[in-house]
C-alpha cells in the first residue's frame, strides 16, 4: 500500500463549545468556520506544542498503516477569541493558545472502546500494539483506552502522550533503540496474537518517504525551545528517531511478546 499523507487543512476556530474535563490538558469541543465540530488540542496547555507534534506524527503514522483516525486539521485561534469566556482558567488557556493549534474531527455519537464488550481482531490488535511500541505511547491502557467505536469500527484518538523523549531530548538516539516496557499495560496486548506478522507488514509500509512526508507536516512555529538551532534540524531528528526505531523494531517486538507471555 502506497501512502501519501493528508495535506492538513487549516480552519479558523469560531466558537468554544465545551471543555473535555477528562483530558489533563483541557482539550475542548469547538466549532470552526467550515461548520464542523472538532476536538481542539491547545498549544498553550501544559506540554505545549510537543504534545501537538506527537498527536500529529502519531495520528498520521496510524493513518499511514491503515488505522482509522479522525481527520486532523490545523486550527487557528484568533487573538480576540475567548475574551468573553467567563471561566478564568479557560480564558488563560485560550490566550496562551493564540495562533496555530491542532484539532481532530469530532465523531458525534462515538462511544469509548470497552474491551469487555468489543472483541478486536488479533491482527488489528497486534498492529495497534506495534504502533504504540513504535511511538512509545504510554496512554492506551484499560483505564484510558484512547479508542472509540464509531459506526461499528475502531478509531484511534489522542497520541499526545507519544514520543515522550522530545520533552527533554536527553539521549534521544539511545532511546530510539530501547524496548517499550510500558507495553505490559496496553489494553490490546491480550489480543495481540499476531505480532510477528504485524511487524513484517508495518515495517514494509513505513519507509523513509512516508516518515519524512509526515514529519514535514509539522509547522515551523512549533519547532523551537530545545537543543536544535533550526526547524530543519528538529525535523531531521524526528525522522532519524523514527527510522532508527523502525529498523530496530525487533527490540520492541520482543518486549511485547515477552509481556504477552506473562498474561497467559
Amino acid at each position: 500500500m502506497n501512502f501519501t499523507p493528508m495535506q492538513l487543512r487549516t480552519v479558523n476556530v469560531t466558537r468554544y463549545v465545551t471543555p473535555l474535563r477528562e483530558g489533563g490538558s483541557l482539550p475542548a469541543i469547538a466549532g470552526a468556520d467550515d461548520d464542523f465540530l472538532y476536538v481542539l488540542k491547545f498549544r498553550g496547555a501544559g506540554q505545549g506544542t510537543r504534545a501537538l507534534i506527537a498527536e500529529l506524527i502519531g495520528g498520521e503514522i496510524a493513518r499511514g498503516i491503515g488505522m482509522k483516525v479522525p481527520e486532523l486539521v490545523f486550527a487557528n485561534l484568533d487573538e480576540a477569541f475567548g475574551r468573553t469566556e467567563p471561566d478564568e482558567e479557560i480564558q488563560d488557556l485560550l490566550k496562551a493558545s493564540v495562533g496555530l493549534n491542532l484539532a481532530l474531527h469530532y465523531l458525534s455519537g462515538a462511544i469509548t472502546f470497552d474491551p469487555t464488550i468489543t472483541t478486536v481482531d488479533p491482527l488489528l490488535a497486534s498492529k495497534i500494539v506495534w504502533l504504540d511500541c513504535l511511538l512509545m505511547n504510554v496512554d492506551r491502557t484499560p483505564r484510558n483506552t484512547n479508542m472509540l467505536t464509531w459506526h461499528k469500527e475502531l478509531w484511534l484518538i489522542d497520541h499526545g502522550a507519544s514520543l515522550y523523549f522530545h520533552h527533554s531530548w536527553d539521549n534521544w538516539r539511545a532511546q530510539a533503540i530501547r524496548p517499550f516496557v510500558q507495553v505490559k499495560d496496553h489494553v490490546l496486548l491480550p489480543r495481540a496474537a499476531m505480532l510477528e506478522l504485524a511487524n513484517m507488514e508495518l515495517r514494509a509500509l513505513l519507509n523513509e518517504d512516508c516518515i519524512r512526508s509526515i514529519v514535514n507536516l509539522i509547522p515551523e512555529e512549533w519547532l523551537s525551545d530545545g537543543p536544535f538551532d533550526s526547524a530543519g534540524q528538529y525535523r531531521d531528528a524526528y525522522i532519524e528517531f523514527l527510522l532508527t526505531r523502525i529498523a530496530h523494531s525487533d527490540i520492541f517486538l520482543k518486549e511485547a511478546q515477552n509481556a504477552a507471555e506473562t498474561l497467559i
